[in-house]
C-alpha cells in the first residue's frame, strides 16, 4: 500500500449499521501510511461514537457545520483543501440523495462539495434501497460527475434479506483507494527528477543558496511513481524523507548535481528539473572559515552548468519539463525560457512572500509549443499529480523524434516479444 503512505484521507461516515466497520477502516488507512480524519453525520453518531474515531485516527472528529472552536482552527473549506481524496463509507441513500442534489445542509455533505479531491462512495443500506429507481438514478448522476462507486457487495444483511447493499469489507476499500492514486499513465517510463536546492560554498561555513524546500520536487516524484514510472530523484539538501519506492541520489552542488543527472540519464524518457540549482557559485572557496575583518565583502562568482539546457541538448533526448519560479512578468518570461532552452513544457509559478516557497501548496501555469494551461492554487500533492497528468499527455502525444518514446517502445516490444 506504498501509494497510501503520507496521503490525507478525510473518511465520511454516514449513518447506517455498516458504521461499525468504520473502525477498522481507519485503523487500516493508518497502518497502510495515511493520515486520516473523520467526518460524521448525526446519523453515524447513533452507530458508533466520535470518541471511538478520534481514538483511533488520532484527529478529533468533526461533526457539526457550525462549530465555532473547530472554524477558529480549521474551517470547513481548509478541511476540503486538506484532503487528497475523500472516502464516504459507509454512504447511505440519503446521503448519495443529497450529494446527487449538490446540497450542503450538514457538515460532510459540504465537505464533498467544497473538495477538488477525488470522492469516493461505498453505497450500504438495504437491498430494496439500492436498487429502487430514484437510488440508481442518484448513482448514475454521480458517476456521471466524476464520483467512483466502490461496490456495494451482494449478501446477507443486518435486516435478514439477501441481496445487493452491504459496504464492502475495509481491506477491499483500502485496496480501492489505494489503486485510485496510481494511474498508469506513465507505466514502464524511466522518469528523472530534481528537486530542492543547491548549495555553492563561500568557505566551509557558509554557501551561497535559496529558499527551495524540495517539496514541489518530491511531490512530483512520487506522483511519477504513482503513475506506474521507475523514478530517480536527484536531491539537493533538502529535509524531507525520500519517497517510498524512488531511487534517491543526495547531491549539494550544482556541478554534484550535473554529474549525478548526466549518470542517470541513459534510458530516460522524461526528465522533470524542478530543483532551485544556483545560477551562480563562488569562483573560489577559502579553505578556511573567513574572519570579519572589513566592513564588506566581495564575492568573485561565476557561472554554474545549465543542467536544463544540457538535458534538452542530449542525443537522444528525454521528453523535458522546466520550472520557472518568477517576481514579475511571470508569463512572458517562462515562455522566454523555454524557447531559450528548447524545452518541451515549463511549468511556472509566482515566488515571494507566502508563495512558492516555505509553504505546503502551489499554483502553476504550462507551457509548451502552442499552448498553455493553468492549474489552480492547491496542495503541493495534488497539484504535482496534475502536473504529472499532463506530462503524460502531451508525451504520449509528441512525435517520437522529439524524445526518447521510440526508443521506450522498441525497448517494450523486445521484453514483449521475450
Amino acid at each position: 500500500m506504498q501509494s497510501l503512505t503520507a496521503k490525507r484521507i478525510l473518511l465520511g461516515v454516514s449513518g447506517g449499521i455498516a458504521a461499525y466497520k468504520s473502525a477498522e477502516l481507519v485503523r487500516g488507512l493508518r497502518a497502510a501510511g495515511a493520515e486520516v480524519r473523520v467526518v460524521m453525520t448525526a446519523g453515524a453518531r447513533r452507530f458508533i461514537t466520535p470518541l471511538t474515531l478520534q481514538a483511533l485516527s488520532g484527529q478529533p472528529v468533526r461533526t457539526e457545520l457550525f462549530d465555532a472552536e473547530a472554524e477558529a482552527g480549521m474551517d470547513h473549506i481548509e478541511l476540503a483543501r486538506w484532503a487528497d481524496a475523500v472516502l464516504v463509507a459507509p454512504a447511505s441513500a440519503d446521503l448519495l440523495a443529497r450529494l446527487a442534489q449538490g446540497r450542503a445542509d450538514d457538515l460532510l455533505a459540504t465537505l464533498c462539495l467544497a473538495t477538488r479531491a477525488p470522492l469516493l462512495l461505498a453505497p450500504a443500506m438495504n437491498q430494496a434501497m439500492w436498487s429502487h429507481p430514484a437510488t440508481v438514478a442518484n448513482v448514475r448522476l454521480l458517476a456521471g460527475r466524476g464520483v467512483r462507486l466502490l461496490g456495494p457487495e451482494t449478501g446477507e444483511q443486518a435486516c435478514g434479506e439477501t441481496g445487493p447493499g452491504r459496504m464492502r469489507e475495509p481491506q477491499d476499500l483500502i485496496t480501492d483507494l489505494a489503486g485510485s492514486f496510481e494511474t498508469g499513465s506513465l507505466a514502464g517510463c524511466r522518469v528523472l527528477v530534481t528537486a530542492g536546492p543547491t548549495r555553492e560554498a563561500i568557505d566551509p561555513v557558509r554557501f551561497v543558496s535559496n529558499r527551495s524546500s524540495g517539496r514541489m520536487g518530491y511531490a512530483v516524484a512520487a506522483a511519477a511513481r504513482e503513475a506506474g514510472a521507475r523514478v530517480t530523484l536527484v536531491s539537493g539538501p533538502v529535509a524531507l524523507d525520500g519517497p517510498a519506492g524512488i531511487e534517491r541520489v543526495m547531491v549539494e552542488t550544482a556541478e554534484e548535481m550535473r554529474v549525478a543527472v548526466q549518470a542517470h540519464l541513459t534510458g530516460c524518457d522524461i526528465f522533470i528539473g524542478a530543483a532551485a540549482v544556483a545560477d551562480y557559485r563562488p569562483a573560489q572557496a577559502a579553505a578556511q572559515k573567513l574572519k570579519k575583518h572589513n566592513a564588506t565583502l566581495s564575492l568573485d562568482l561565476v557561472r554554474n552548468p545549465d543542467i536544463l539546457a544540457e538535458v534538452a541538448r542530449a542525443h537522444p533526448r528525454p521528453f523535458t519539463v522546466g520550472f520557472a519560479a518568477e517576481t514579475e512578468d511571470l508569463d512572458a518570461n517562462a515562455r522566454t525560457k523555454r524557447m531559450q532552452k528548447s524545452l518541451d513544457m515549463i511549468a511556472a509559478n509566482r515566488v515571494g512572500p507566502g508563495q512558492g516557497f516555505d509553504v505546503g501548496d502551489n499554483a502553476l501555469t504550462l507551457y509548451w509549443e502552442g499552448g498553455s494551461e493553468s492549474l489552480p492554487h492547491q496542495s503541493k500533492t495534488r497539484l504535482a499529480r496534475e502536473l504529472i497528468a499532463r506530462i503524460a499527455q502531451r508525451f504520449h502525444d509528441a512525435p517520437p523524434s522529439d524524445n526518447t518514446k521510440a526508443s521506450h517502445a522498441q525497448k517494450g516490444s523486445a521484453q514483449g516479444s521475450g
